[in-house]
């Protein structure tokens, strides 16, 4: 079965500016999965994390990743994962321009030239949107 851009458009639009997801990285053979915040921005995914993290040295050796964003819609539960790859983003631009958007920075870093304060991107390859009637899946 096909889906239109209008159909993956209605589901990209369940995203919030933040909102929590779960993030599966592999650690070896493994797989390891954490809550994180999520930040979609301009249709783009983004994760802010500790330079010194586990997650941050799981992905430079594997960038494959998963993300799951689990949410209500009229009293059913539903699920949206994300498959692709996470790049650790170097550009000071942009993580001064997501670390605006981000409530917690100071909790855990002094701003975003603290060198512990890492940007990650998750490029889509393939979104899944799980309803209680079936799958839809997505290549990106």
């Amino acid at each position: 079965m096909t889906y239109t851009g209008a159909e993956l458009g209605q589901i990209l639009n369940q995203f919030k500016e933040t909102q929590f997801v779960a993030l599966a990285t592999i650690d070896g053979t493994r797989p390891r999965v954490r809550p994180m915040t999520l930040i979609y921005l301009d249709r783009r995914f983004w994760m802010v994390t500790s330079a010194s993290s586990g997650k941050v040295m799981q992905i430079r050796q594997n960038a494959n990743v998963e993300f799951t964003y689990k949410f209500d819609e009229n009293g059913e539960d539903r699920c949206i994962r994300v498959l692709g790859k996470a790049e650790i983003i170097e550009d000071n631009e942009a993580k001064a321009g997501i670390a605006k958007r981000i409530r917690f920075l100071e909790d855990y870093w002094s701003g975003p030239e603290d060198p512990d304060y890492t940007l990650l991107e998750v490029l889509p390859e393939e979104l899944q949107y799980v309803t209680p009637s079936g799958t839809q899946q997505f290549q990106l």
